[in-house]
């Protein structure tokens, strides 16, 4: 299907992207929202796994001066949260 993947920290990756994901555990992805959101192109999407479920309020908080994340799916008490810039 022809896709490419650049793989990097956001503070080393340049340029915007139509899909950022990132899956690791909630502390990290609060401290990396400026960052992350930073790297979604318009009109792209932002992807957070590795979250559980009764961390969903947390992430909307950190993430709201960026974007509205809304939870995508969940199984088994984890969780993906999205956001469309």
């Amino acid at each position: 299907n022809e896709v490419s993947l650049k793989v990097g920290l956001p503070d080393i990756v340049s340029g915007v992207y139509h899909t950022v994901l990132a899956n690791i555990l909630a502390t990290p992805l609060k401290v990396l929202a400026p960052l992350l959101w930073a790297r979604v192109a318009p009109g792209g999407s932002l992807v957070l796994a590795g979250i559980l479920a009764r961390q969903a309020d947390e992430l909307k908080a950190a993430y709201a001066p960026y974007c509205q994340l809304s939870v995508s799916d969940q199984q088994e008490g984890w969780i993906l949260m999205t956001a469309t810039r």
